[in-house]
């Protein structure tokens, strides 16, 4: 399925790309996965969109402003238990008064999540793939987990911004450094429809932030604790990428992407690892591992 040279495994990630990684807090690897692999990736979520069932009072808009995202996830049960499920949310303004959808629902998602990587069978391949397993080894990590997933839609036009974040901010651990993402362009992320930009090397500042389960009942859900660090525009470098590069991200690197202004998408797969030898994982952080599904060992055979 696979398109690159046959190599031995990661060989094409070489020491001195190991070492940019830990000094900047992102790595930029193009032509990770094959065109193939990408355009399976997105046959299969059309598959899943043609059988999404999403009941009116859980039609959810994402986003991820402090204020609006508080709101958009007051339906606190259907996002606080979407860490074992694959569950949908929307963009904003996709829904009339009634909540039926004003657009194509194709076009209307935000984003699928967040266990993907658990319950369909592409998504699964592509998360445990060897060469996935490679990195993970390549950076050090001994027990990895996989903790979510997300299918990213970006829509044209509409795509919104997301703001300037660490995702350590969410996925809180003990000690922190142990959560990486890694983030898959299944078709070319640009400038002008929504790539990622970083700030290098903020990883190395810790988090002032946290977003933590409210008590039961609260609604809001979630709230943040901590306080709202304003990052100079200027410090942000854009991280392009082309289809099928795979974009490695510490878990407290600060970055962003703006909005899609343009005609084109930006589809990405991405999901979350976190070291699990020595960590632990905060009772405060949304997502928990249930016992329908505890976080799955990365170093598993499809």
């Amino acid at each position: 399925m696979s398109d690159r040279p046959l190599l031995p495994p990661m060989a094409f990630i070489t020491p001195e790309e190991i070492r940019k990684f830990h000094k900047d807090g992102f790595l930029v690897l193009e032509e990770f996965f094959s065109s193939d692999e990408c355009d399976a990736m997105r046959a299969q979520i059309q598959r899943i969109i043609a059988g999404m069932d999403v009941p009116l009072s859980c039609r959810t808009e994402f986003s991820t402003k402090q204020e609006e995202q508080l709101q958009a996830q007051g339906s606190a049960e259907y996002f606080l238990t979407s860490g074992d499920q694959i569950r949908f949310f929307f963009e904003k303004g996709v829904f009339d008064e009634k909540g039926d959808f004003l657009i194509p629902k194709e076009k209307s998602i935000n984003k699928i999540g967040h266990a993907l990587h658990a319950y369909d069978p592409i998504f699964k391949k592509i998360t445990h793939a060897p060469k996935v397993q490679a990195l993970a080894r390549k950076i050090g990590f001994q027990d990895p987990v996989v903790v979510q997933s997300m299918y990213i839609f970006k829509q044209p036009g509409i795509g919104g911004e997301v703001t300037p974040h660490q995702d350590a901010t969410f996925l809180h651990t003990e000690p922190l450094g142990r959560v990486v993402g890694l983030w898959i362009a299944l078709e070319n992320a640009t400038q002008d429809n929504g790539c990622l930009w970083f700030i290098p090397c903020s990883h190395t500042s810790g988090v002032t932030r946290r977003m933590v389960r409210a008590p039961p009942g609260t609604i809001p859900c979630t709230q943040f604790v901590g306080s709202e660090q304003v990052y100079d525009d200027s410090l942000f470098l854009p991280a392009p990428v082309g289809k099928g590069g795979l974009i490695l991200i510490h878990g407290q690197v600060v970055h962003k992407s703006e909005p899609n202004r343009s005609e084109r998408s930006r589809h990405v797969y991405t999901f979350h690892l976190m070291e699990a030898k020595e960590t632990v994982w905060s009772k405060e952080n949304w997502l928990q591992p249930t016992s329908r599904l505890p976080f799955p060992p990365l170093y598993t055979e499809n």
